[in-house]
């Protein structure tokens, strides 16, 4: 055999340069120069002492003549490339080898099967030589007394050169070298010219511009590819279109897809880098979506079936449900923004929580996170994330998560379009929470309209904060602590791993910063609105007029503030509950607490939102009518809300869409009120910030029955007329007669005898 280290430069042997392959055209051994040809046509004169100093020159395996044929332009051969039926005939020959060795079929003494070792194969009385020749003898009589077996083992036409063949395969590749190099044939696939190959790639590029074509349009445009560029000579070296088809597919995937998505996987093949994100470390990736929930729930007002969404927050490295929110309505952006709050919050203990539910993660004792959160903490993981990933809703499109991803220092991206890698992990999440949880849970309505049962929304028994507690119990006590699956770490794919076990071991190998953000996150996170503050009335809001005392010292002065928003304040505001607004002190930098000036101060108002508001100004305009001040708006709100309806006639009156639309109004006020941290003192709230996370009640939301409901809102109407009447300046006169009224001074007429005690006034002056 050759040494593999030394070039051969003969004539049409190959070399590999820098990466490319060069053909040997003409050697001088005497003259010492070499004349190479690239694949291109190109050649370069070279000599063979700039070729043994050059780093990157290797000789290609292709025309190796030391290397076994099925090897050469390929990967060394190994049994793995066998069919099933040929790795048994390999093996076969294999012991046969053995034997010949050792004079055993099984290549150790203490296998010996019964009668070996024969005497033609006994090494203390043979040569290897010898045991050689008996095995040719006794595979040529094998194959003379049974032709048929011999022939399907292929041991019929073994000779003595045979035998050394494979001994000498045996030793350098091992069992696959007494393999035949014929099993391993190269596939050489379809034989296309470069034209044909230039012509399928162009009619790839234009029929992604056209409407969807079919397998024989795409093979006639090959055609007229061809026969213009290069001639009908060429035309005649383009396969069938079975094989343009079989190429078609293998190239560039299944035409079976709509053109529209087949357009956009394109255009992102194009840009893709080829470079994979590793998620190593708890809070690196947290993917975040939105569902409807499975399980129809029922309200707390009218006690009326409704469907709510689930969105949920997951941790991609540990797979833990770190954050989740129900809501009556579809997500908005303040939802999203609260729920990455709530990434970022400890889960505080209810009362119902065992101890076994409480934080037990070793490198950070429990005693300490409950200082530092103000109170007893659950199981759950907590952290700052890093990149937040979500699909392409335009909830998570708009200036509000912009802003959001800039104060919590996180970067929001949407997942690739046509990538469902991007988002698979809380994908999987909710069929897992489906199949886990939500199908025993009466009132789930299947996966479509013919797998739903009679009647789910007669079926539902749980109230939305029902369900709220039951997922959050089932997240801390179950899902926590269940086996994966398929996601455990790269660095251990064989251990067993749960979402609780795996955080506590990221602690342990990479630490965890325990880090609580203050109650102010909470106005941070609000939507902002730069208005300037009137001297008398406040700031106008969302056509809202807001006051208080925190805007004394500011309301005669410029905030400095240039640019767009010049001379203009910053206010942030919760769409859930258009109640209140809230405003940072620019020396302080305290929060603030405005009330909208139309709010009753006895009683509480009814909840309403931001969509009440603008339906309340569209029934203005259709009425001709511009409310001029929030005393004239209240009443109208009240009266849409439909606070004047008596109580008797409340729920005949109202439609379902309507009551859903009222339950949903007070779920937001009462997921406002929770979120919002407790205003009085703001010191105390600052030095311990314990804003209570998701699925936690608030202390001053009440939950109102119906009844009490429409008794508040008329309670309220009644206290606005009752203000109203008596900020009047003048109280109301009895009218006099026309005919009195031409005489002048009416000395007859006598007071009423409620007004007998009244100070007398003045006459206004005709």
């Amino acid at each position: 055999m050759a040494n593999p280290s030394m070039w051969d430069l003969a004539a049409g042997n190959e070399l590999v340069i820098n990466g490319a392959p060069w053909m040997v055209g003409t050697f001088q051994p005497e003259a010492g120069k070499v004349i190479l040809h690239d694949p291109d046509g190109r050649s370069w004169q070279t000599t063979v002492r700039e070729l043994m100093h050059h780093p990157a020159v290797r000789q290609s395996s292709r025309t190796r003549k030391d290397l076994p044929a099925a090897s050469r332009g390929r990967q060394p051969k190994s049994m793995l490339d066998l069919p099933a039926d040929k790795r048994v005939l390999t093996m076969l020959r294999v012991e046969h080898l053995r034997e010949v060795a050792t004079g055993f079929r099984s290549g150790d003494p203490v296998k010996a099967l019964p009668g070996e070792p024969k005497a033609a194969y006994d090494t203390d009385t043979t040569t290897l030589t010898q045991r050689r020749h008996a095995k040719a003898r006794e595979l040529l009589q094998a194959a003379i007394a049974h032709p048929y077996q011999a022939a399907a083992q292929q041991l019929d036409k073994v000779s003595y050169r045979t035998v050394v063949r494979w001994d000498l395969g045996l030793g350098r590749d091992g069992p696959v070298g007494c393999a035949d190099d014929r099993w391993l044939r190269e596939a050489t696939g379809h034989r296309i010219t470069p034209a044909v190959r230039e012509a399928i790639l162009a009619v790839r590029r234009e029929t992604l511009h056209r409407s969807k074509l079919t397998g024989k349009d795409r093979e006639r445009l090959i055609h007229q590819y061809v026969r213009e560029e290069f001639g009908e000579k060429e035309e005649k070296e383009i396969p069938s279109y079975e094989t343009l088809r079989v190429l078609w597919r293998e190239w560039f995937g299944s035409s079976g897809g709509r053109q529209r998505y087949v357009v956009s996987a394109a255009r992102t093949q194009a840009v893709v880098t080829g470079r994979h994100v590793v998620v190593s470390r708890p809070g690196q990736v947290v993917a975040l979506d939105t569902t409807i929930l499975p399980v129809k729930v029922r309200e707390h007002i009218f006690d009326e079936p409704v469907s709510v969404h689930l969105s949920l927050a997951l941790d991609v490295y540990t797979h833990s449900i770190v954050a989740f929110r129900l809501t009556l309505v579809s997500d908005t952006s303040v939802d999203i923004a609260m729920i990455l709050r709530d990434v970022m919050m400890p889960l505080p203990m209810r009362p119902e929580w065992g101890e076994d539910m409480e934080w037990a993660y070793p490198g950070i004792p429990s005693t300490v996170v409950t200082e530092f959160a103000g109170g007893k903490v659950a199981g759950l993981p907590f952290f700052s994330p890093e990149t937040v990933t979500t699909d392409h809703g335009s909830v998570y499109k708009n200036h509000h998560l912009v802003n959001v991803q800039r104060v919590i220092g996180a970067n929001i991206r949407p997942s690739r379009v046509l990538r469902p890698t991007d988002k698979q992990a809380v994908e999987r999440a909710f069929g897992a929470i489906q199949s886990l949880l939500f199908r025993i849970l009466p009132g789930y309505q299947g996966i479509d309209t013919t797998d739903r049962g009679v009647d789910p929304e007669a079926d539902a028994c749980l109230t939305v904060a029902e369900m709220e507690f039951l997922i959050a119990d089932w997240i801390v006590r179950i899902w926590q602590n269940r086996q994966f699956g398929s996601y455990a770490p790269s660095w251990d794919p064989l251990g067993d791993y749960s979402p609780n076990s795996l955080f506590a071991t990221s602690m342990a190998q990479g630490g965890f910063a325990l880090q609580i953000p203050s109650a102010d996150l909470y106005y941070e996170l609000l939507p902002e609105h730069r208005v300037m503050i009137h001297a008398r009335r406040g700031v106008k809001i969302k056509n809202l007029w807001y006051d208080g005392p925190a805007l004394d010292p500011w309301r005669f002065r410029q905030s400095g503030r240039g640019g767009v928003a010049k001379n203009k304040y910053v206010f942030h505001r919760d769409p859930r509950d258009p109640c209140f607004v809230f405003f940072q002190d620019p020396l302080t930098h305290e929060w603030h607490q405005l009330r909208w000036v139309g709010l009753p101060e006895e009683g509480r108002m009814p909840a309403f939102s931001d969509a009440r508001v603008r339906q309340v100004m569209r029934d203005l305009r259709a009425q001709g009518l511009t409310p001029k001040s929030d005393s004239d708006l209240m009443p109208l709100l009240l009266d849409l809300i439909g606070s004047k309806v008596p109580v008797e006639q409340w729920p005949t009156r109202l439609t379902k869409t309507q009551r859903t639309e009222i339950a949903r109004e007070e779920a937001q006020a009462a997921a406002a009120a929770a979120d919002r941290p407790p205003t009085p003192p703001l010191s105390d709230v600052i030095a311990t910030p314990q804003v209570p996370r998701q699925s936690q009640p608030a202390d001053n939301v009440v939950e109102l029955p119906w009844r009490q409901r429409v008794e508040q809102g008329q309670t309220a109407i009644d206290f606005e007329r009752r203000r109203r009447r008596e900020a009047a300046p003048h109280k109301p006169t009895s009218s006099s007669t026309l005919s009195q009224a031409l005489r002048g001074t009416r000395l007859q007429d006598l007071r009423d005898y409620e007004d007998t005690d009244a100070p007398t006034e003045p006459e206004e002056q005709s």
